[in-house]
């Protein structure tokens, strides 16, 4: 098989435990470029740290963020996204607030969150991340559903993190049994995410295949969470990493060392050195 596209997810796989980037892992995707192969991201990120990192690995073309919710090589001209409607946003930011957690509205342009009072440096995390750099406007607000309601925010992903399994779980299904119909998943222990129904990394993969004319099977796709878990199962080859949880690696097809073991480069190395540049078969 010829593998036309690669496919890579940000934290956890692209970058190691301390978000930095390694020299290895920027030659290895100089090298696959160089064999005629499309490489993109697809990360739960806003798209301005998703472009960001992108930046640092010369790629210019197509990228997927916000877990799907919104496809571009600009933020000012999207090949695809999604918004919650504002209703709807509000309405579970309602029963969100009835809890104890963050609540993060990511936008392409921006992300509010609402004011968590907790001595704990969890909550430094959680409210200003890895993916929230300086050119990107983060707010706090005291009443983030009445902030919703006068802003008109829509965002394209909500993001809530827990300081309690017990919580994040009485939440989840509370807000399943309203809006069964919505995309629920995580990327950390004690957090989920929710996008708009049908709005996942591997339907924004799906598109972007058709965009470009590469098939399922001609794709790549590394992750280490379970919202890479859809995308994994669903490319030629799915690969996951050593630090993923079980049943991410039960999804994939190969498994490649962790992120702090330069498990991307490994990976390329592995799979591509036999390849020939796309366009010479």
């Amino acid at each position: 098989m010829v593998y036309r596209m690669l496919i890579l997810d940000i934290d956890g796989t692209l970058l190691r435990s301390n978000f930095r980037l390694d020299r290895e892992t920027r030659e290895a995707i100089d090298y696959v470029k160089k064999k005629g192969v499309y490489v993109t991201l697809a990360s739960g990120r806003n798209f301005p740290s998703t472009k960001k990192i992108a930046k640092a690995l010369k790629l210019d073309g197509y990228l997927i963020s916000q877990n799907g919710g919104f496809i571009a090589s600009s933020v000012d001209e999207p090949y695809f996204e999604s918004h919650l409607s504002r209703e709807d946003t509000y309405r579970i930011v309602s029963i969100l607030e009835n809890y104890n957690c963050h609540i993060r509205l990511v936008h392409e342009r921006f992300s509010v969150g609402n004011q968590v009072q907790q001595k704990s440096q969890l909550v430094a995390k959680v409210t200003l991340g890895a993916g929230d750099p300086l050119f990107y406007p983060v707010t706090f607000t005291e009443s983030l559903s009445n902030h919703v309601l006068e802003k008109e925010v829509t965002p394209s992903k909500i993001d809530i993190q827990f300081f309690e399994e017990r919580e994040r779980r009485s939440a989840e299904q509370h807000l399943k049994a309203r809006f069964a119909n919505f995309e629920y998943t995580s990327s950390t222990k004690c957090n989920f995410e929710i996008t708009a129904p049908n709005v996942t990394k591997a339907n924004a993969l799906r598109l972007l295949g058709l965009k470009l004319d590469v098939a399922p099977e001609e794709m790549v796709a590394v992750g280490d969470s379970h919202n890479d878990r859809e995308m994994i199962e669903m490319a030629g080859l799915g690969v996951a990493m050593g630090n993923a949880p079980e049943d991410v690696k039960k999804a994939a097809n190969w498994i490649t060392r962790t992120n702090d073991q330069l498990g991307v480069p490994y990976m390329i190395k592995e799979v591509f050195r036999k390849q020939l540049r796309v366009g010479l078969y």
